[in-house]
C-alpha cells in the first residue's frame, strides 16, 4: 500500500457525504473519467482544521477530494475554485502539482465546493518519519537541500507566464500580513491566552519592505510534500495550496521556519513538532535561509532575519489561535485543539526572546 495513505481513516460522522451523489457527477465531469464507473471507497484524511481531504478509492484508480466547511459560500480561505484553478495553471510550469480531475460549484452534490485531482503516490513524512522508510543522516541533508531547491524552484516561476499575474495584489505584501495577521488574532482572541499586542506593534515598527513579487505557497512544510519511494531525498509533488498568493518569498521562508523545531531546540518547541525536521542529518533554520537567500541572491544577516523569524511564529500563533477560539467556543469538539491555546502562550515567549522585547 502506498505511504501516501498513511493518515487515512474511516470518514467523521459529521464529515460524512453522499458518497453515491459524488461518484455520478464525477463520471460526467471528470476530465477523464477512466476507471470512475464504480462507487469509490471513502477514507478522510485526519490532518488539516479548516479544509478537508478524502481519498477516493477505486478498483484500479485512487483520487483525493478537497472541500471547505459546509454551510459557508467559498470565499477567502476556503476558495476551492482559486486553489484548483492555482494548480491547474502551475502544472504547466512545475513539475510537482497533483492532475487536476474536476471542480464542482454546485453545493447540492456535497453540501460545499469541492474538487478532484490525483494522487501522487509517495512517501508524505508526518511528525514522525514513517518507520518504514530508512532515512540516513546523509539522505536527511540531502532533502533538506532539495526541499529549498523546489521552493526557489517556485519562487522562480514567471506568474505572468504561468497565468497568474492576477494572483496577488502587488507591492505591499509585508505591510498587509502584518495588519492582517493582527486583525485575525484581535478577532481571535480569548481571555485566557497574551494578548500580543507588544508583538504586533513590534512588527508593525520595524516590518521591511518586500524583496521581490512572487509565486508562494504559503504552507511549504515537509508534510506537503510527496517524496519519492525510490529516493526519499527527491520531492516530487506539493500539497495544500490553500493559502497561496502572489507574495514576498521571504515570507514564504520564515512561515516555513516556524515549523523547522530542530534537534537542539527546547522543550517546548519539540512539544510543537509537527514535523521530522530534529532527525540526524537535518539542517538548522539558520543553514536553511543562508543556503536558501544565496541560491536567490537575497541579502540576509542573523540581524535582518529575526523580523523574519518573529513573524512566522507570530503567524503560527494566530492559526493554532483561531482554531482553538473554536474549542474554546464550542464550535468543534476536536480534543486536539484543547491544548492550543497553551501553545500560544508558549509562542508569544519565543517571539518575546527573538525581538528582545
Amino acid at each position: 500500500m502506498s505511504h501516501q495513505v498513511a493518515g487515512a481513516r474511516d470518514v467523521r460522522s459529521e464529515d460524512a457525504f453522499d458518497t453515491d451523489r459524488v461518484a455520478e457527477w464525477l463520471r460526467t465531469h471528470a476530465s477523464d473519467p477512466t476507471g470512475l464507473d464504480h462507487t469509490p471507497e471513502v477514507k478522510q484524511f485526519s490532518g488539516g482544521a479548516s479544509n478537508l481531504t478524502f481519498l477516493l478509492t477505486y478498483p484500479d484508480r485512487e483520487l483525493i477530494l478537497r472541500h471547505g466547511p459546509r454551510g459557508t459560500k467559498a470565499r477567502g480561505a476556503h476558495d476551492m475554485s482559486r486553489e484548483y484553478r492555482i494548480q491547474s495553471k502551475l502544472a504547466a510550469v512545475l513539475p510537482y502539482i497533483a492532475p487536476m480531475v474536476a471542480f464542482c460549484d454546485d453545493e447540492e452534490i456535497l453540501g460545499a465546493d469541492f474538487y478532484v485531482m490525483g494522487k501522487i503516490d509517495g512517501v508524505i513524512p508526518g511528525k514522525e518519519w514513517p518507520a518504514d522508510v530508512p532515512l540516513s543522516a546523509e539522505q536527511a541533508w540531502a532533502l533538506c537541500l532539495n526541499f529549498i531547491d523546489v521552493l526557489v524552484e517556485l519562487h522562480s516561476v514567471d506568474p505572468e507566464r504561468a497565468g497568474l499575474a492576477d494572483l496577488g495584489k502587488g507591492a505591499g505584501y509585508v505591510r498587509r500580513q502584518v495588519e492582517g495577521w493582527s486583525t485575525r488574532f484581535r478577532n481571535a482572541r480569548t481571555d485566557d491566552v497574551p494578548d500580543y499586542e507588544a508583538a504586533m506593534a513590534w512588527l508593525a515598527d520595524n516590518q521591511p519592505d518586500d524583496v521581490a513579487n512572487c509565486v508562494i505557497h504559503n504552507d511549504y512544510k515537509l508534510d506537503n510534500v510527496v517524496l519519492a519511494d525510490d529516493d526519499v531525498t527527491r520531492v516530487i509533488g506539493i500539497l495544500d495550496w490553500e493559502m497561496a498568493t502572489l507574495g514576498d518569498p521571504l515570507m514564504d521562508v520564515a512561515g516555513s521556519m516556524a515549523y523547522w523545531v530542530q534537534a537542539d531546540d527546547d522543550d517546548q518547541m519539540q512539544m510543537m513538532r509537527r514535523v521530522p525536521t530534529h532527525l540526524p542529518g537535518m539542517i538548522t533554520r539558520a543553514e536553511f535561509v543562508d543556503i536558501y537567500c544565496e541560491r536567490m541572491g537575497f541579502a540576509m544577516s542573523p540581524e535582518r532575519w529575526r523580523w523574519y523569524e518573529a513573524f512566522g511564529y507570530f503567524r503560527q500563533a494566530v492559526i493554532a489561535q483561531q482554531i482553538y477560539y473554536r474549542y474554546y467556543h464550542g464550535q468543534t469538539t476536536n480534543a486536539a485543539f484543547k491544548l492550543l491555546g497553551h501553545a500560544v502562550g508558549m509562542v508569544e515567549q519565543r517571539i518575546t526572546a527573538v525581538t528582545g522585547s
